[in-house]
């Protein structure tokens, strides 16, 4: 056998779904290992092991079993060390767990680093080669050591280039044989990873056959994790990367021009645009597409292809990050001060600066929120599923226009890049809202139109498109001071009107944005505010908490400018937890600079900033760390 188990001596008591670890008779850590276990792959960056981590994912997947994939990887090409973890939770959570309980070691460069953060009792399944002695001996793990070199050289000899590929499906196979996965399931995910290559299946999936082979002659399993089938837990569901969502949102949205500059995690989002427009927006004369889609030469230029086609009457959007975000600035006030319609997609990442290109964070909601150079409000919408991806960006593009304004869509690299679980995506039933557009039997029966008259008292003017066939359509676009038919103007009086006008605006979109999710089911008088991918989290620290005894309620912002449903709910509670990914509290910062006075005591922020998607755990040990703090008592 070449499978090792240090410290047989010490006993494991199994209980149902639960693994209890007990030292002289004290438990030190109670888990479920039946279905609630994650699986972390070692490689490194350029390796193919996307490929096999996903077929292995979604084999688990067709057992009713729900998973969570998420990908570390660096911002090199090739040679750097990447993660894949593949969270099991037959509760569903989604969100990323802190630590990792399987192994999949063949990354020799973290081999130490690896292993030291396999959790107690947890399995390491290895290169036969990596050495085992030190501090990559530990007495509370078991090994399997498998020779996944020699392998793909002896079963794929004459492969070439291909044997880095199939050696990662060999350790599918092992796992597969480890952990219970029927071969069936395997292959039926190679079929969907690869759809119509049948060389392609049939070669991977002997390659998940070789470590099938070897783990059933040589590996003893002695570790508790195994995967047991279920019934209605992933039926129904399909997995689907946010930026996949959001693109087809756009189709759906009526997004006629895109324009944009590759940045990760953004790119794919204009990539799977253009993929849906091949098949779905095409002229059926010309069989071009019916849609502009522009690379520009950098951000800044995007953002005026954007403003230029939306000012046009087209529905317009960019897509990008942080960066990118940065270069847009005098496009955005431009858009708010102008009122032009564009929607501006970003998926955040980790920085400042370059930061980190590969990391997830909501970094940049307070600079979004603001972005120009004085007194500009935007609309901002923070998905937190990939159902929300799809139904938002939808809904911006009818923000966009019927507010005459930029919206920015803030989504992050997690929700972004990594597939999530997710019911199907639903056909649109409602109607475009463009907003208020005049045309030319409008303006025949209008008298005195002025393009940024508030006739509704709503902040909102009417607005012409060029082309209008009648006398009074055209009109001037000013980034300057301007007065309510548009002229030039620099009076005092006038500039401070035109503000007070666009922050009614703002106030009217706090009811039309979308309204925040409340889940309010107890009297407490603690709750949880958050947004974006943090829910995820949030909703197992519920869980854990609740099971600990405390009750919370929660809320979920899903937009800028804030509702007033939130002052509501703040004055409800007797704190409020902010829980973010951020250093600074950007949406704590946002809140006590809009919240009445008296409310703002009551807040309390929690922050996760280190780059990877955050965990519950980040919820729960500050908060209870400050549910246990002494009260203090002024004086």
């Amino acid at each position: 056998m070449r499978s090792r188990l240090h410290s047989p001596e010490q006993p494991l008591a199994l209980a149902g779904a639960g693994r209890t670890v007990r030292t002289d008779n004290v438990t030190i850590m109670s888990v479920r290992a039946i279905n609630d276990f994650t699986i972390r792959v070692a490689t490194v960056n350029g390796s193919g092991s996307q490929s096999s981590n996903l077929v292995l994912t979604n084999a688990i997947a067709s057992l009713g079993i729900p998973v969570a994939p998420k990908n570390v990887f660096p911002s090199n090409i090739e040679g750097l060390p990447t993660w894949f973890d593949v969270r099991v939770s037959a509760l569903g959570y989604q969100c990323r767990a802190r630590d990792f309980d399987v192994l999949v070691a063949l990354n020799a460069a973290t081999w130490q680093q690896d292993v030291a953060g396999v959790k107690p009792g947890g399995a390491v399944v290895h290169e036969e080669s990596f050495p085992c002695k030190g501090d990559t001996l530990r007495e509370d793990l078991s090994y399997y050591a498998v020779p996944f070199t020699a392998l793909a050289k002896e079963h794929f000899a004459d492969k070439g280039d291909l044997r880095k590929y199939l050696m990662n499906m060999i350790y599918v196979g092992v796992l597969a044989q480890l952990l219970d996965i029927p071969e069936a399931s395997l292959e039926e995910s190679l079929r969907s990873q690869f759809r119509s290559k049948a060389a392609a299946v049939e070669l991977n999936l002997s390659a998940v056959r070789v470590g099938i082979e070897y783990a059933k002659q040589h590996l003893e399993k002695h570790d508790p994790w195994r995967l047991v089938p279920m019934s209605g837990k992933t039926e129904g569901l399909m997995f689907m990367e946010g930026n996949r969502a959001a693109a087809l949102g756009c189709v759906m949205g009526g997004c006629t021009v895109a324009a944009w500059y590759p940045i990760t995690p953004s790119s794919s989002l204009c990539e799977y645009f253009i993929q849906y427009c091949d098949r779905y927006r095409v002229d059926k004369e010309s069989g071009e597409r019916s849609v502009a889609i522009i690379q520009a030469e950098d951000e800044l230029a995007a953002a005026g292809i954007v403003f230029g086609a939306g000012w046009a009457g087209a529905r317009a959007m960019t897509s990008t990050s942080g960066p990118g975000i940065s270069l847009m600035a005098e496009y955005a006030g431009y858009g708010y001060f102008a009122e032009v319609p564009g929607v501006i997609f970003d998926v955040q990442r980790a920085g400042p600066s370059t930061g980190l290109p590969t990391r997830t964070m909501q970094g940049d909601v307070a600079f979004a929120y603001t972005l120009s150079h004085g007194d500009t409000k935007h609309l901002v919408l923070l998905p937190a599923t990939v159902a929300e991806a799809y139904e938002l960006s939808m809904e911006a593009f009818d923000l966009a226009e019927r507010f005459q304004t930029p919206v920015f869509v803030l989504s992050d690299l997690d929700l972004g890049m990594n597939p999530w679980l997710t019911p199907p995506l639903q056909y649109p039933e409602k109607p475009f809202d463009r907003g208020k557009v005049l045309g030319a039997d409008d303006l025949s029966s209008v008298k005195g139109w002025g393009r940024y008259r508030d006739v509704d008292k709503d902040g909102i003017g009417y607005r012409t498109l060029p082309g209008t066939d009648h006398p009074g359509a055209g009109f001037f676009t000013r980034g300057t001071g301007h007065d309510e038919e548009a002229r030039y103007s620099e009076l005092p009086e006038v500039w401070q009107r035109n503000l007070d006008r666009l922050n009614r605006k703002t106030e009217t979109a706090r009811t039309a944005v979308p309204a925040p999710v409340v889940a309010e089911k107890t009297t407490t008088k603690i709750a949880i505010l958050a947004y974006g991918t943090t829910h995820h989290a949030v909703v197992e620290a519920l869980d854990f908490l609740r099971e600990s005894g405390i009750e919370l309620n929660y809320m979920r912002v899903r937009a800028l400018p804030l509702s007033p449903d939130v002052a509501t709910f703040v004055k409800r509670h007797d704190r409020v937890y902010v829980v973010e990914q951020n250093r600074d509290g950007q949406l704590y910062g946002i809140l006590r600079t809009e919240l009445p006075t008296h409310l703002i005591g009551r807040l309390e922020s929690i922050r996760h900033y280190n780059g990877v998607p955050i965990d519950a755990h980040a919820i729960i040990d500050p908060l209870l760390d400050a549910e246990r703090a002494p009260a203090v008592v002024a004086e």
